[in-house]
């Protein structure tokens, strides 16, 4: 049998989890000294609060070695794991990931991924293999499969607010004062495994998001056609809703799925974020 896992940062929603039968290793939220697993006992807005209420960040963790052997050693002696985490760049998870699966003698059979990638960037990934394992593939040929995939997966994000970012010291204190008296809210894309900004939108959410949207028209015309992600944290949900409504009116996907960015994740993207993925051909 070969099991799907993945780092928490995927931010799939708890039914696609339980559909496409997956294992969620999580990552660790700090606050103040208090220590929280994600997706287990911490939601973003209790985050939010208190990044707001001291003014940082919170700092946030990979899995412990420890943490990746419990999955890996929990089923029959002839399983097979492939394990998927947020890009090697962001985190050291993709690292403890391995050393587990060789301090456990299950390097034959455990084949970790480097998403290159992070949140549902992540879990178009997660889906797929998933897809591949119940249609009786090996973990070497998922592996092999997820490989000519990974380049092709588009991830961006519009940032409601700068300060998020500016707590986590990736903007700078002019950029995130110039951009909140503007009212700037950046294009955030993901390229070869790092965030990288493009372009920056202005005005209200309910105008700079769907622009950000009709931006993509030509990229999302082309896409793969099985799914498409809107993935935000939180976001107002009559501008999800009018996403949704056009990305249906393009006629092209087969599923338009919603999910919540989860606690590590918005920690540095902050509320009000919202981001389209999809696999681009």
């Amino acid at each position: 049998m070969v099991r799907i896992l993945s780092d928490s940062t995927c931010d799939l929603s708890p039914q696609l989890v339980e559909k496409f039968n997956i294992g969620i290793i999580p990552l660790y939220v700090n606050l103040g000294g208090d220590e929280y697993k994600d997706g287990i006992n911490i939601k973003p807005e209790d985050l939010f609060k208190w990044s707001d209420e001291h003014g940082q960040t919170p700092k946030t963790a990979a899995p412990g070695v420890e943490d990746v052997m419990a999955f890996i050693t929990s089923g029959n002696e002839d399983d097979e794991y492939v394990i998927f985490t947020i890009s090697s760049s962001m985190s050291a998870s993709f690292n403890n990931c391995r050393l587990a699966a060789e301090t456990a003698e299950m390097s034959d059979r455990v084949f970790v991924i480097d998403s290159a990638n992070l949140s549902t960037g992540i879990g178009l990934q997660v889906l797929r293999a998933a897809e591949l394992a119940a249609e009786g593939k090996s973990g070497a040929e998922i592996a092999s499969e997820i490989g000519k995939i990974t380049d092709k997966v588009r991830a961006s994000f519009v940032i409601d607010t700068l300060t998020y970012l500016h707590r986590g010291g990736r903007c700078s204190g002019l950029a995130a004062f110039f951009g909140s008296a503007l009212k700037l809210h950046p294009r955030i894309s993901v390229k070869n495994g790092a965030m990288q900004p493009e372009k920056k939108y202005r005005g209200k959410p309910e105008k700079f998001v769907m622009e950000y949207v009709r931006d993509m028209e030509e990229e999302l015309k082309n896409a793969d056609g099985k799914r498409v992600f809107i993935t935000h944290s939180p976001c107002d949900p009559a501008i999800v809703e009018e996403v949704r409504n056009y990305l249906k009116s393009l006629n092209k996907f087969e599923e338009i799925l919603e999910t919540n960015a989860g606690a590590v994740i918005s920690s540095h993207c902050g509320p009000g974020t919202l981001g389209v993925l999809f696999i681009g051909k």
